[in-house]
């Protein structure tokens, strides 16, 4: 393997310093009771920290707020036990020299419809949940994160009002950033906030927010004006094309759009040949052109914690592929 080295180079983001350009993307659990992220997720998250993972980004946390999710052990963020619980898991990864952002969460119409059952949002409602938001910012801040990151992905809430589907309108289409400059308000100003947006949806792979650079520019520039410092482009394989016309990545072209570094995710890792093939050599080209600042892995790291450190050292038979029963089992 001849490109091993960049992948435990010291990076930052953002001002916030690194020790390596590899991400832990954000992937739900249901392993925090009653909202309370317990000993067992910290010792979950030190892992990957103490094994090369530069920047761990939570799993999607909820704010508080009665409409923002239905599930008992999806962790919150709010004062109390969680935060509590929370400060725990920041302490285990500083202490294996990681850094953690929280992920800020609503599901929106995702959620079951039994636990809130409004269909359409008041303004009543938007200035509740601008609130809830803001609040969750202020306790992450108390809890010790590294950085703040916004979901506004996959067909979630904020995603809603950027995807023509969903808000046919066009109304309150301005709301993610909305969120954004609540959070920004609530949080230091060195510390990093990170959005995170996609076009495609967990209901709809094929979903666009944009069809255009030009599209796409009007919605990120909205974020950084509002007060984001980083843009997470998910895709579903980093490879591919965000527009015709340009081999460039939806990460390239936030980066370019925006000014913004940016970070990439997308099928990374996925299989143990990955760290010695040509895709590894290009997501490394890719980034040392300039084109993302930082690599998310996602599913790999389920059932290999030590990723970076394998393929660093070329110990490719120790790799896992990924196997989807990892969701089940994953420590």
């Amino acid at each position: 393997m001849t490109t091993t080295t960049a992948l435990v180079e010291p990076a930052t983001l953002a001002g916030l310093p690194l020790t390596s350009p590899f991400v832990m993307a954000p992937m739900t659990r249901e392993r925090s009771p009653h909202g309370v992220p317990a000993p067992e997720v910290a010792a979950y998250y030190r892992r990957r920290a103490e094994n090369g993972v530069g920047l761990i980004i939570t799993e999607g946390v909820l704010v508080d707020h009665p409409s923002a999710g239905h599930q008992r052990d999806v962790p919150r963020l709010t004062e109390g036990a969680a935060e509590a619980g929370w400060r725990h898991v920041t302490s285990e990864v500083h202490a294996a020299g990681g850094r953690i952002a929280a992920q800020l969460w609503h599901l929106g119409s995702q959620r079951e419809p039994a636990v809130w059952t409004p269909q359409t949002m008041s303004g009543g409602d938007f200035d509740t949940l601008l609130r809830a938001y803001a609040e969750a910012a202020r306790v992450a801040v108390r809890a010790g994160f590294d950085a703040v990151e916004v979901h506004a992905a996959h067909g979630y809430l904020l995603d809603e009002f950027l995807w023509p589907v969903t808000n046919p309108t066009g109304r309150h289409r301005d709301l993610p950033a909305e969120v954004v400059r609540a959070v920004r308000a609530e949080i230091p100003a060195g510390l990093p906030l990170i959005v995170r947006f996609s076009q495609f949806k967990e209901r709809d792979y094929s979903a666009r927010i944009a069809d255009t650079p030009a599209e796409l520019g009007t919605i990120l520039n909205g974020f950084r004006e509002a007060g984001a410092d980083v843009l997470h482009a998910s895709q579903r394989r980093f490879w591919e094309p965000a527009f015709p016309g340009s081999d460039r990545n939806l990460a390239g072209w936030a980066k370019h759009l925006t000014g913004l570094p940016s970070i990439t995710v997308g099928s990374i890792g996925l299989t143990r040949d990955f760290a010695g093939s040509d895709r590894m050599r290009e997501l490394l080209d890719r980034r040392a052109r300039g084109e993302y600042d930082l690599m998310a892995l996602g599913r790999v790291l389920l059932g290999n914690p030590a990723w970076v450190r394998l393929a660093e050292a070329g110990r490719l038979d120790e790799i896992r592929d990924y196997d989807k029963a990892d969701e089940e089992h994953y420590a």
